[in-house]
């Protein structure tokens, strides 16, 4: 009777047990979700579907941008899910852009096309290793560089804004020149606002939840125009922020001391 009862206690843990698994696998599920849309999203392009592929991108950035704070929410955050996320970003923010901005506006420069098209594939394996090498040693309140999904957001913005391939040469060489901006600030040491340390249960942040409302009221009235708006805001934050601090810091330097003049010889 009871070595019975001792064997059903015993068991009781195990229902919990499979609930914790059930629950660590969910981050990964969104990551891979994550990597079938960026998949789905070359496809797209291929089929000159430009504004599906656009969605599918954006789509894949909100996968994202919810499996890494649904780990850190469930305490499931590991290596493997780390890696995984990195992959997957590569294929999803890397290659499929660069695909998009290849086949719809880079069609009329093939040779010069590819190679920038490469350049942004290639500054964002290097800003996710870079990332991976640097998590737990900067500033969690910045990104060092435009992370790889901002980038990717903005090409898909533009690609979502402007749907139709792009035949005109300066129209090509404009966003040509832009991907290849992009691909440089991914590796570049210009620091982005992370909003990882955005706690929406402080008092002041009922302001962002206002400001999140109403950016999400704006998307869904005019989608294009609002994200479109978004990426670029971002795209542009990096730059100008670093520029108004170089100009702090010179308004701020104490002036030269005076050097005594000397006899004149």
């Amino acid at each position: 009777m009871t070595s019975d009862a001792t064997a059903a206690g015993a068991a009781k843990p195990r229902p919990k047990h499979r609930f914790r698994r059930g629950v660590a696998i969910l981050p990964s599920l969104f990551t891979t979700g994550n990597l079938f849309l960026g998949f789905w999203a070359i496809v797209k392009t291929l089929d000159f579907r430009f504004g599906e592929a656009a969605a599918l991108i954006g789509g894949a950035i909100l996968l994202d941008m919810l499996d890494g704070r649904i780990a850190r929410l469930t305490g499931t955050a590991s290596e493997f899910g780390g890696e995984l996320d990195s992959l997957a970003d590569v294929i999803s923010f890397g290659v499929a852009p660069a695909i998009l901005a290849y086949r719809w506006a880079f069609d009329g420069l093939p040779r010069l096309g590819w190679l920038v098209a490469f350049l942004f594939v290639a500054c964002g394996a290097l800003r996710l290793a870079r990332f991976n090498v640097q998590r737990h040693a900067v500033d969690t309140r910045y990104f060092v560089g435009l992370p790889i999904p901002a980038a990717a957001g903005q090409v898909a913005a533009l690609a979502s804004f402007a749907s139709d391939q792009i035949t005109d040469r300066t129209h090509s060489f404009l966003l040509l020149s832009l991907t290849t901006v992009l691909a440089l600030l991914m590796v570049s040491t210009v620091r982005y606002r992370s909003f990882k340390s955005l706690d929406l249960r402080q008092r002041r942040s009922y302001v962002n939840v206002l400001g999140v409302v109403a950016l999400f009221l704006f998307v869904a009235v005019q989608p294009e125009i609002s994200l479109l708006a978004a990426a670029s805001l971002y795209t542009l934050s990096g730059p100008i922020g670093e520029a108004a601090g170089f100009l702090l810091r010179r308004r701020g330097d104490p002036p030269p001391p005076a050097v005594a003049a000397g006899p004149a010889h």
